[in-house]
């Protein structure tokens, strides 16, 4: 039975003084702690998605980052003495969670994707992508060989462009995002794996700064300016963009309010940059490459706005769904369906 369900109608609101008092006099082990979070969390309804689908989870994952170590702990953790500072820090942190609703990632700067830990902070979403999945993979059946040229475009936090080098050891990746703030994270990412010389962040509103693969003496022009960028076909573009439609995105709970809505918005229907990189995507993806976007619960309108576009959707073991694959033949074959788009902007 769903947790949440079982307890919404029993709702405790007590003071911060009384959490922070109960769990530092009362409780004693890591497991105690974790037991009382999990139930503090289950009567206040806080909404669940950043990375946890249950509350032990998600009171798991706040206590043992709290204290540093990894979740979910070893049995011998779970049986360790707190200090009362350790306890008193714990209640801090549940209390701003519960309180301001701020995702637990915000409260300890850690998250996980593909299996690698990365920082984050409010300047970037929280990494939550079933391309994980296919990362994991190695992008199979699709992919056709081993990419040496990956572009993650919309790189937030760098998740994808990180996991994707960390899965194609010798791959040159380009993390570019349109926010200044987001790069800064994952600067602090690329700098943390030591990976400066394979992945570049790099600020562009889309492709605006990319040299396109066909674009004559633009590529040399371009690459002067912007040495880092790779002036050849990408091997694989990754994007994992924003996609929430404007009624979406009003109805969406605090949690996910919490985050940057640059990285969140995409006017009315959700597919604003989805359509500019469908637009433009043919002119730097290599002719046996790969697009692999991430729309969510926008694939709907994306087909309702292509009907003649067939998008070859992927199926997911782990979960999750709104992901297509197109190859740059697919890319050209649609391009009379995109090109308006493009013209237009």
């Amino acid at each position: 039975m769903d947790d949440k369900k079982l307890y919404s109608n029993f709702v405790v609101d007590k003071c911060p003084d009384e959490i922070e008092a109960e769990i530092v006099s009362e409780l004693v082990t890591v497991n105690d702690v974790i037991r009382y979070a999990a139930s503090y969390l289950i009567e206040n309804g806080v909404f669940l998605g950043h990375g946890t689908d249950s509350y032990w989870d998600e009171a798991n994952y706040i206590v043992m980052c709290m204290l540093n170590l990894d979740p979910p702990g070893d049995p011998e953790t779970m049986q360790a003495r707190l200090t009362d500072r350790e306890k008193r820090n714990i209640a801090r942190a549940l209390r701003i969670r519960v309180k301001e609703r701020v995702p637990a990632a915000y409260l300890t700067h850690r998250a996980w994707f593909c299996g690698i830990e990365f920082y984050v902070d409010e300047r970037v979403i929280i990494p939550r992508s079933p391309i994980a999945e296919m990362i994991q993979n190695n992008f199979a059946p699709y992919l056709k060989k081993t990419p040496e040229r990956i572009l993650d475009m919309c790189t937030g936090s760098g998740c994808i462009a990180l996991a994707c080098a960390n899965q194609f050891q010798d791959a040159v990746v380009d993390a570019v995002d349109i926010s200044e703030d987001a790069l800064a994270v994952c600067e602090i990412n690329v700098e943390r794996y030591a990976v400066e010389d394979r992945v570049y962040p790099i600020q562009s509103d889309l492709f605006a700064v990319l040299p396109e693969v066909n674009a004559g003496d633009e590529v040399e022009e371009l690459s002067q300016a912007f040495p880092e960028v790779v002036n050849e076909g990408y091997d694989l573009i990754v994007c994992n963009p924003p996609y929430v439609d404007a009624l979406d995105l009003e109805d969406m709970p605090d949690e996910f309010q919490a985050e940057p809505k640059l990285a969140l918005a995409a006017g009315d229907d959700g597919l604003d940059l989805v359509k500019a990189i469908l637009a433009e995507a043919s002119y730097y993806l290599a002719e046996d490459g790969i697009l692999v976007v991430e729309v969510g619960n926008s694939m709907l309108a994306l087909e309702d706005e292509f009907p003649n576009v067939k998008f070859n959707w992927v199926e997911f073991k782990n979960g999750g769904a709104g992901v297509f694959v197109m190859t740059y033949d697919e890319l050209v074959e649609y391009a009379p369906y995109f090109v308006e788009f493009r013209r237009k902007h």
